[in-house]
């Protein structure tokens, strides 16, 4: 079963991982609403869905035609993410009565985790770095045209409301539980509703927040996409040099896209003592990955420009 970090903070009892997965997700709409699977093991293969089987009308009597869907089969390994917080024994001494330093210091490396995730949630390629996982640019494979690759024009243009909407249609099986951004395309949407006589509509979030929605879809922003994408013949070719930038429409779920993680999610280590110097040590460590299990429940508008 999938969980977000939001129910599966609720199912622990440890306080300190609690805090960090509050501070992991407060300002993340990705990992706020992004489910993860358990797996065991190091990773997950599994069958990509690419086309349905087809469906033909006969007379009596006639041959039937066998058909079969296809798939492209997929290893999504885990991947380790973390760093070590090590606080000066002094400085928690003698400062604690004003701020308690351990707790902030590991609330900063909380931050930088998501950080990192939120990046490579976008860009990680794991073809390139096999550290890391594949984002969703790869995974939806912006650099190669396809019914899931939509384009405003063969080297990019300015955002039209048409172009969202289009961006919606190409996911299938339901509406995108998001449509992930930049802040400028954010604007933009704001400034093209506002021109056609709209507001967006506004809800709430997975945490009480305000978010905005269109067509009653959450609008996200990350504010790891870039908007210096390069585009040549209608795909995506570098992400700097030029002024593009890409709108994801995503719908999240174990059939479409979901986080991979190791039972227990997110881990916070007392490492103890340091040898070397008078300071402890804690180590905030996640087993993670990326999976889309269906090419239609994903789609990308690139070339977006202000």
């Amino acid at each position: 079963m999938a969980l977000t970090l939001t129910e599966a903070a609720k199912l622990s009892n440890d306080i300190l991982v609690q805090g960090v997965v509050e501070t992991i997700i407060k300002d993340s709409p990705v990992l706020q609403n992004l489910p993860f699977i358990e797996i065991v093991g190091n990773g997950l293969t599994y069958n990509k869905e690419n086309a349905l089987p087809t469906i033909d009308f006969y007379d009596v009597g006639d041959t039937w035609q066998e058909s079969t869907p296809t798939f492209t089969q997929v290893t999504a390994s885990l991947c380790i993410m973390g760093g070590d917080a090590d606080v000066d024994n002094f400085l928690k001494a003698t400062r604690s009565n004003i701020q308690d330093i351990e707790t902030a210091v590991i609330e900063l490396k909380a931050k930088a985790l998501r950080h990192s995730f939120e990046e490579k949630f976008i860009y990680g390629d794991a073809a390139t770095s096999t550290k890391e996982f594949s984002g969703i640019k790869k995974l939806i494979d912006t650099a190669t045209a396809s019914d899931q690759v939509i384009a405003m024009a063969a080297t990019g243009a300015t955002l039209t409301l048409a172009k969202i909407d289009e961006l919606i249609d190409a996911v299938k099986g339901g509406k995108p539980d998001i449509l992930l951004m930049s802040r400028r395309s954010r604007r933009k949407i704001n400034a093209l509703a506002r021109a056609a006589g709209n507001n967006l509509e506004v809800g709430s979030g997975a945490l009480g927040e305000f978010v905005q929605l269109y067509n009653g879809i959450p609008i996200g922003v990350s504010d790891w996409i870039l908007n210096t994408h390069t585009l040549s013949g209608s795909v995506e070719t570098l992400t700097t040099g030029a002024a593009n930038s890409t709108i994801y429409a995503l719908q999240f779920g174990e059939g479409s896209l979901a986080g991979l993680t190791s039972p227990g999610h997110i881990t916070v280590e007392p490492i103890g003592a340091l040898e070397t110097k008078d300071a402890t040590r804690t180590r905030i460590k996640w087993y993670c990955s990326l999976a889309l299990f269906s090419a239609i429940k994903a789609a990308a508008l690139i070339g977006v420009q202000d």
